[in-house]
């Protein structure tokens, strides 16, 4: 019986990984296609592999320059709701903060509104800024919807760490901040990795506000890119793969590199000791 269930169970999780690969390993196969083959079904696999659609990927478009935009502005996004929402998550987890709980659930409240609804007095108020086609124009609005979520994470995690650790550092006689930047801020480091992929996953992605406020490849980023490739009288499928495969790849690694601490950040606070 136990074995039944050991395979059972293996059996199911392969189908489920099986299951969420299948589009990246689809336009794995669609971006190796030779042109003749990307519409015949079968054979699914191709007869041979064609390296030449990601060298069109960056031929007479700038491509390059289009994934250094995603890199800075999905990086500045993170950076600018790191330091803002660990601040903000410290001092309602541990500062003498009255009615945290509503004000946690006001800055929640942000993240409620559907970005649709928001772009019309957004591209307003971004134009008069002066700051359309610009990165301002995409790393403020991010950080806007990311901070909520990264407010919440770290929140939580400081509230996970033990009020005597605080007592102890005021004894030594740190200040509020001190404790904050050499105490909590290392300690919650799980939860600042998890908040920190989540955040920079969401910008790199983000698709309806990069096309609202850019127009040329000086500020657009990957995700605006990869949809204007298709031309006047054709759509280069094979093109659209590879470069959909060149951008995942980033965010593969770095989910790779970081699991353990991404796992500790999303599974803290799950057991009690």
């Amino acid at each position: 019986m136990k074995a039944f269930v050991k395979i059972a169970y293996y059996f199911i999780a392969a189908l489920l990984v099986g299951f969420f690969l299948a589009p990246y390993l689809w336009q794995l196969v669609t971006s190796l296609k030779p042109s003749e083959e990307l519409a015949n079904l079968p054979p699914l696999l191709p007869s041979r592999l064609v390296w030449q659609n990601y060298a069109e990927v960056f031929t007479g478009r700038p491509f390059a320059r289009i994934i250094l935009n995603s890199a800075v502005v999905a990086s500045s996004t993170t950076l600018l709701c790191l330091a803002l929402g660990s601040l903000a998550g410290y001092a309602l987890a541990k500062l003498p903060v009255r009615r945290k709980g509503v004000i946690l659930m006001m800055v929640l409240a942000v993240s409620m509104f559907p970005p649709i609804a928001t772009v019309s007095p957004l591209y307003l108020i971004i134009r008069g800024l002066g700051w359309r086609d610009t990165y301002l124009a995409l790393i403020f609005p991010y950080a806007t919807f990311a901070l909520p979520l990264a407010i919440w994470i770290l929140t939580n995690f400081f509230k996970e760490i033990p009020d005597e650790l605080t007592e102890a550092a005021v004894i030594d006689g740190c200040t509020p901040f001190q404790i904050f930047r050499r105490i909590f801020l290392p300690l919650a480091a799980p939860g600042v990795f998890t908040a920190a992929i989540l955040i920079f996953i969401f910008a790199w992605n983000e698709f309806l506000l990069a096309l609202t406020f850019t127009a040329t490849e000086n500020s657009r980023t990957i995700p605006v890119g990869i949809a204007l490739f298709p031309g006047l009288h054709e759509i280069p499928w094979a093109e659209i793969a590879a470069a959909s495969i060149i951008v995942t790849v980033p965010l593969i690694l770095i989910v790779l590199i970081f699991q353990r601490r991404i796992l500790a950040g999303l599974t803290a606070g799950a057991v009690k000791g």
